[in-house]
């Protein structure tokens, strides 16, 4: 990467989650990362930085850049400036085009929330081949849409034998409130069958397979889990699909790789309700009014207060079969929309910049930009990733 000023640029640190992300990096950035925010609007900017100063008093010449997320010409300056920029600036969809861009023209590291798989999709199509020619790591998906899931896996088929075919399956439970961005992202995505279609088409007809291997997202109906002990919901996000480019791409994952992805609950009464309600939601979706409606009760940028994510918290149960070899294992951590979102995201940008990553670039997952620097990362910062059987 050529010479930069900076290490880190933090666009959207006047969002909720975008303040959250700042405050982390403000506890836990190493002494000497040189690092700024960036947004649209100086005197929030201030304001932000303002708090961090009460975290760290020496931040209070933290560089502020001033960029609108539509202005080319001021994006091109930011990335031109940073080894990594980090934005929380969603619905992606809506906003996140002109960062990647001016990042993948620029060589510049880029990290991000995209749980929406049509706009990571379209990032692909237009800027994957730009940003291997200028060695740029576009890495979407780094907060709890994918890292528990993509690093999850990834941790768990280390511990499986690498020469037969490997069947993993993964089951997420929570408690917590849903981000705002999350849930607009989510609702956008549901009204958008058709153009998600087009888009993951346009992808394949691009996109390289690899050799003498295979790797895919499997669906499955909603069952019961005799081992978990739980109901099983499919889940229709982005994860899978992260997890399975993943598997294409590295050679841990065995000859033949299938994962499946569930969201876990107690009682069939919860596993009908879930399917009811995500039912519902997808037929609200397409009728704007009731989209509007229904987008107009959860705002980006908002969230709850300090002591309602303290008791929040998620897990991730992994289970993994490679021939008569099986594993059991665990990811686990607090509140999974905002503060591990936050914590995830600032890591995998503090990752990408400072540490000694795979020789790869383009648009890449987690697991394959970052492997075992941002799972030692993460296991230090607090989130645990263990062997349960």
């Amino acid at each position: 990467m050529p010479t930069r000023d900076l290490d880190v640029v933090l666009f959207g640190a006047t969002g909720f989650t975008g303040a959250l992300t700042a405050e982390y990096l403000a506890q836990h950035a190493p002494a000497g990362l040189r690092w700024a925010l960036a947004g649209r609007n100086p005197e929030k900017l201030a304001a932000v930085r303002d708090r961090l100063v009460a975290i760290d008093p020496g931040l209070e010449d933290l560089e502020l850049l001033t960029a609108d997320a539509a202005d080319r010409e001021a994006l091109a300056a930011v990335a031109s400036r940073t080894r990594v920029v980090a934005t929380t600036v969603g619905p992606y969809l809506t906003f996140g085009e002109p960062l990647v861009a001016a990042c993948a023209a620029a060589g510049t590291g880029y990290v991000d929330l995209a749980g929406e798989s049509e706009f990571v999709n379209r990032m692909y199509v237009a800027h994957h081949e730009t940003a291997v020619r200028t060695g740029a790591r576009i890495v979407h998906a780094c907060g709890f849409d994918s890292i528990p899931y993509d690093l999850g896996a990834y941790f768990t088929v280390h511990h499986l034998p690498s020469d037969r075919p490997i069947t993993l399956r993964g089951v997420v439970r929570a408690g917590g409130m849903v981000s705002g961005g999350t849930f607009h992202s989510a609702l956008t995505a549901l009204s958008r069958h058709r153009q998600m279609r087009e888009a993951a088409a346009e992808r394949r007809e691009l996109e390289a397979r690899p050799v003498g291997r295979s790797s895919r997202a499997v669906r499955s109906k909603p069952r019961r889990d005799a081992e978990l002990g739980y109901w099983l919901l499919p889940l229709p996000t982005i994860d899978p699909l992260i997890v399975a480019r993943s598997g294409k791409a590295l050679p841990a994952y065995g000859p033949e790789f299938r994962y499946a992805h569930f969201a876990g609950t107690t009682s069939l009464r919860y596993a009908v309700g879930g399917v009811a309600t995500v039912a519902a939601l997808g037929a609200a979706a397409q009728v704007k009014p009731l989209r509007d409606l229904l987008l107009g009760r959860i705002r980006p940028g908002e969230g709850p207060d300090d002591s309602r994510r303290e008791k929040s918290w998620f897990t991730v149960d992994f289970v993994g079969d490679a021939g008569d070899v099986r594993i059991h294992t665990r990811v686990s951590g607090g509140d999974p929309g905002y503060g591990e979102t936050a914590k995830m995201l600032a890591e995998s940008a503090l990752c990408l910049a400072l540490d000694d990553n795979p020789d790869v670039a383009g648009q890449l997952t987690t697991a394959q930009a970052m492997g075992d620097q941002l799972l030692a990362r993460l296991q230090k910062a607090g989130i645990r990733f263990e062997i349960v059987a």
